[in-house]
This record gives structure tokens, C-alpha cells and sequence, in this order.
């Protein structure tokens, strides 16, 4: 059995669920960190200048448009580099290996955010430029 048909059909739907879950998800340490819901006790005194500040605002403003499918691939470029950031900056210190510091999920965003910066927003995206992949 042939699956190429079925796969070419669900590839952009599939890639617009994950970055529509990824942003979802994405919005929710945003949100926590800058207005303080859901509450998370460690943003209590977060400064809004401070790396975590800013860490908040790039996840806020840029889930927003990850969700929307609004500059999807240099949005999640950046947010590539800012997990990654985050990954070397604060988990690395107590730990090489993401199990160990709990890295895991920056590790993973930063890969999904990679990937959705190379493959554009998929399905349901305000841009339709993002079905169509860059030239190399």
C-alpha cells in the first residue's frame, strides 16, 4: 500500500497542528511569566528587563503570532535561538545532559521551532507564503 498520497494530504495539516499546539504551549510561560497566570511562583518578582522578562515577551509576542501563522519561519528562528539560549545559559550550568537539569523541554523547543523555521506554519497560517518552501 501506498502511503505517499495520504502523507502529501496530511503533511501541511500535521505541520499546522504542531505549530498551533507548540504556540498554545508557547503562550502559556509567556503569560505566566508577564502577567503572572497561570501562577508560577518563581516569576513572582520578575523584572520585566531581566533575560527572564524578556524570555516572557518573546514567548508572548511570538506565540501569538506562531498561533496566528504571521511570520512563521523568522518568528521561530528566533525562537530557536532563544530556547537554545536558555538551554546553555540556565539549564547547562547544573548539568550537561537534559534529564539531569531539566533541559528536556527547552531542548525540544528549540528543535520544533528549528524546524517549523525551515518548513513554514503549514496549514491554516495568515500568510500563505508559508505552504510554499524557501529557495536554497
Amino acid at each position: 500500500m501506498d502511503l505517499a498520497p495520504i502523507a502529501a494530504a496530511w503533511q501541511p495539516r500535521l505541520l499546522g497542528l504542531l505549530r498551533i499546539v507548540t504556540a498554545l504551549l508557547l503562550l502559556q510561560h509567556g503569560t505566566a511569566k508577564l502577567f503572572g497566570f497561570p501562577h508560577v511562583a518563581m516569576f513572582d518578582n520578575l523584572q520585566l528587563l531581566s533575560l527572564s522578562g524578556i524570555a516572557g515577551v518573546l514567548e508572548l509576542v511570538g506565540g501569538i503570532l506562531l498561533l496566528l501563522g504571521i511570520f512563521t519561519r523568522p518568528v521561530a528562528f528566533i525562537l530557536s535561538g532563544e530556547m537554545a539560549f536558555a538551554y546553555f545559559l540556565v539549564h547547562a550550568q547544573k548539568s550537561f545532559f537534559p534529564i539531569l537539569n531539566q533541559g528536556e523541554l527547552a531542548v525540544l523547543y528549540c528543535f520544533v521551532f528549528l524546524y517549523l523555521a525551515v518548513a513554514g506554519g503549514g496549514a491554516w497560517s495568515f500568510t500563505r507564503d508559508e505552504l510554499t518552501p524557501p529557495s536554497i
